[in-house]
């Protein structure tokens, strides 16, 4: 196991909406897909899949996306998305291609290709100048003066691309278009598709790789987000005007946990926004552990070794796991990757609610207590049960935050602000009532559905 990849199992995966089972889904992949090519796509995917648990790692693309944010119209003279396209089809494309060197078996070879493969011929000339006027983009791009300072790890793919740019049978390409010229267009297929095959390759692969950064910068600096400051020592995350990228017109929070703090439980009646509070930390420590900016106003965090999500458990009745068993094999794994020596942060959302209230009180209390001593991890709590506050605010280690609603003028209204201390709010009758269940049931003011 590489132990510079944040460990992200797939229920985190699914929980923080990371990748899309369909379509139709939105997801945190196709809101950073800004790529220009279906191989930045896939740079950009395989990051999403393994972010960087390593400081140095996270450091160095960090500095690569702050560097394409300033040097921002340089990146827009990269060879164009159809040059990319083509150019990895007509490599990767089964064609005949000549392979003799002498002049007159060339030339035979060349009459013969040209006389019995006459739609390859043409796929082939499509092929040579598109590969043609990509190597020539890609060298006026990585000859910019100003990429000479590049930061990050952007600057290794410059230039190595600056490298293999150099080589002589690339070097010596003409600057001015190939055009219809037989004997050219041959002797250019060899070098592209025989000589130099493997470092064309290579330039299209670093291509990739800067598309994707060109995207994780775009989204950067196109949503306001800001670069997090990466800190030292045990685990900490401190953040102001923290939000969710999904959600319209957002409430921006803070966030401050850290070893005098490990613990958050968070309290307040449904619809409140607990739920997409601890949505909103969590996708911001993913994003700031790519190495890209977050939905906030400050950032600052510890790099984490593994990290958690529990909010929309199943039953899985086919296997026989009820949902009370899905729960305690979520807390379970979180155990164990503690148990393993791993920094963990974790993410449990209302848990245990598929057993009664008193082995529901009973497990809180526990996990709670157990949570709160365990150094050099973090963890985030929400309940329902605000009986678990007279025993758990002695805790020092326990930060208990709550979201409420306002109940003047007859209406529920919700604020979304984070504030300090325990919700006393019980408003499950309430809004059963303002839904007019009980009226239905009771026969009052029956309505007919056609």
């Amino acid at each position: 196991m590489d132990t510079d990849i944040l460990i992200l199992d797939q229920h985190t995966l699914k929980d923080l909406e990371i990748f899309a089972s369909n379509a139709t889904e939105n997801s945190l992949f196709k809101f950073c897909n800004l790529t220009r090519s279906d191989g930045g796509a896939d740079v950009l995917y395989r990051r999403m899949q393994a972010p960087w648990s390593s400081a140095v790692r996270i450091q160095n693309t960090q500095a690569a996306v702050a560097f394409v944010m300033q040097q921002r119209a340089c990146f827009a003279n990269m060879p164009s998305a159809y040059a990319i396209d083509r150019t990895h089809a007509y490599l990767h494309e089964v064609m005949p291609v000549i392979t003799d060197r002498n002049l007159i078996e060339f030339g035979f070879s060349a009459f013969s290709l040209r006389a019995n493969h006459d739609r390859y011929y043409y796929k082939i000339i499509t092929g040579v100048q598109v590969t043609n006027g990509l190597i020539r983009k890609a060298k006026a791009f990585v000859n910019q003066p100003t990429l000479t300072s590049a930061a990050g790890e952007v600057a290794p793919y410059i230039n190595e691309m600056r490298e293999i740019l150099d080589r002589p049978r690339l070097k010596k390409l003409v600057d001015d278009d190939v055009g219809g010229r037989f004997w050219k267009i041959l002797r250019l297929d060899q070098t592209f598709r025989l000589d130099e095959k493997v470092s064309i390759s290579r330039i299209l692969k670093l291509v990739f790789e800067i598309d994707a950064l060109i995207a994780m910068a775009d989204v950067t600096s196109q949503n306001g987000f800001a670069l997090p400051d990466l800190q030292e020592g045990p685990l900490a995350v401190h953040a102001e005007g923290l939000t969710h990228p999904f959600v319209p017109s957002p409430v921006p929070n803070p966030v401050a946990l850290d070893q005098n703090q490990r613990v958050l439980f968070l309290t307040g009646p449904n619809m409140a926004g607990k739920t997409t509070y601890l949505r909103a930390i969590a996708t911001a420590l993913y994003f700031a552990h790519l190495g890209m900016g977050v939905p906030a106003t400050r950032f600052r965090f510890t790099p984490a070794q593994h990290l958690f999500s529990s909010i929309s458990l199943s039953d899985d009745l086919h296997n026989g796991v009820s949902y009370f068993r899905a729960e305690a094999l979520r807390a379970k794994a979180v155990a164990q990757a503690i148990a393993d020596g791993n920094r963990v942060i974790a993410l449990l959302d209302e848990p245990f609610k598929g057993t009664n209230v008193k082995d529901a009180l009973d497990a809180s209390r526990a996990i709670l207590e157990r949570f709160s001593t365990k150094q050099d991890c973090l963890f985030m709590f929400s309940s329902h049960l605000i009986e678990l506050s007279d025993e758990i605010t002695v805790t020092q280690q326990i930060d208990c935050r709550y979201f409420e609603a306002d109940e003047s003028e007859g209406k529920l209204r919700f604020d979304y602000l984070l504030r300090s201390g325990v919700s006393s709010q019980r408003l499950g009758m309430r809004v059963l009532r303002e839904e007019g269940v009980f009226d239905l049931l009771d026969n009052k003011n029956p309505t007919t559905h056609s």
